[in-house]
C-alpha cells in the first residue's frame, strides 16, 4: 500500500501521542522533500521537529516532480508536493487535512483521508481511545466541525457498546433452539 502524507496529518498525530499508528494501519508512509522542510519550520511545535530530527524507519522522504496545475497554485508547497508525488506514485491514498487540498486530490482521483479519519480507523482496530485522543487534538490549533466530531464519537460509542456486547454473548452457554424458546 503507498500513502503519502501531507504536513498537518503529521504534525497533529505526533502532538496527541498517535503518530504509532500510522505504520500499523499502513505500513509505511511516504512524504514530499517539502512535507520534511515544513516539518522543520520555525512555526513547527518542538515536539513535531523533535520527531521529524529523528524520524522513523516506517517514514520514506521522497522527491516530487511538480507540474505546476494551475489549480494547485493556490495550495502550499507541501499540499502541492504531497499531490503530485500522490500521482506520481499512484499512490492507494493521501493523507491530507486542508479542504483545497483535499478537493484538489480528489478531483485528481486521488482517495483521501484527514486526520479525524486516521484516528477513527485506528479506534476502529482498538489502536486508540478516540475520546481521549479527539480531547488532546482539541487542545491543539485544529479545526473541524462540532458535529463532524460528535457523529465520530457517538460511532466510536456504538462500536465499543456492540464489542461488548458480543463479547458478552460470547460468555452466555450455547443453547438449543428449543430451550431458547423456552426461555424467552
Amino acid at each position: 500500500m503507498i500513502v503519502i502524507a501531507d504536513t498537518s496529518p503529521l504534525n497533529y498525530l505526533v502532538l496527541v501521542g498517535a503518530i504509532d499508528v500510522l505504520p500499523i494501519l499502513y505500513k509505511r508512509i511516504i512524504i514530499p522533500q517539502a512535507v520534511f522542510d515544513e516539518l522543520h519550520a520555525d512555526a513547527t511545535p518542538q515536539p513535531v521537529k523533535e520527531w521529524i530530527d529523528d524520524f522513523p524507519f516506517w517514514i520514506k522522504v521522497e522527491q516530487a516532480v511538480l507540474h505546476e496545475a494551475a489549480a494547485l497554485l493556490t495550495l502550499d508547497k507541501g499540499e502541492r508536493e504531497a499531490i503530485a508525488l500522490a500521482q506520481q506514485l499512484k499512490a492507494d491514498a493521501l493523507i491530507i487535512d486542508d479542504r483545497d487540498g483535499r478537493q484538489a486530490a480528489s478531483q485528481r482521483g486521488i482517495k483521501v483521508i484527514g486526520t479525524l479519519g486516521v484516528l477513527n480507523d485506528a479506534a476502529m482496530q482498538g489502536l486508540i481511545d478516540l475520546p481521549t485522543i479527539i480531547s488532546k487534538l482539541q487542545h491543539t490549533s485544529f479545526r473541524a466541525s462540532s458535529a463532524l466530531i460528535a457523529s465520530l464519537l457517538a460511532d466510536d460509542e456504538k462500536r465499543k457498546r456492540r464489542t461488548r456486547l458480543e463479547e458478552l454473548s460470547s460468555k452466555v452457554p450455547d443453547v438449543e433452539p428449543d430451550e431458547r424458546d423456552r426461555i424467552e
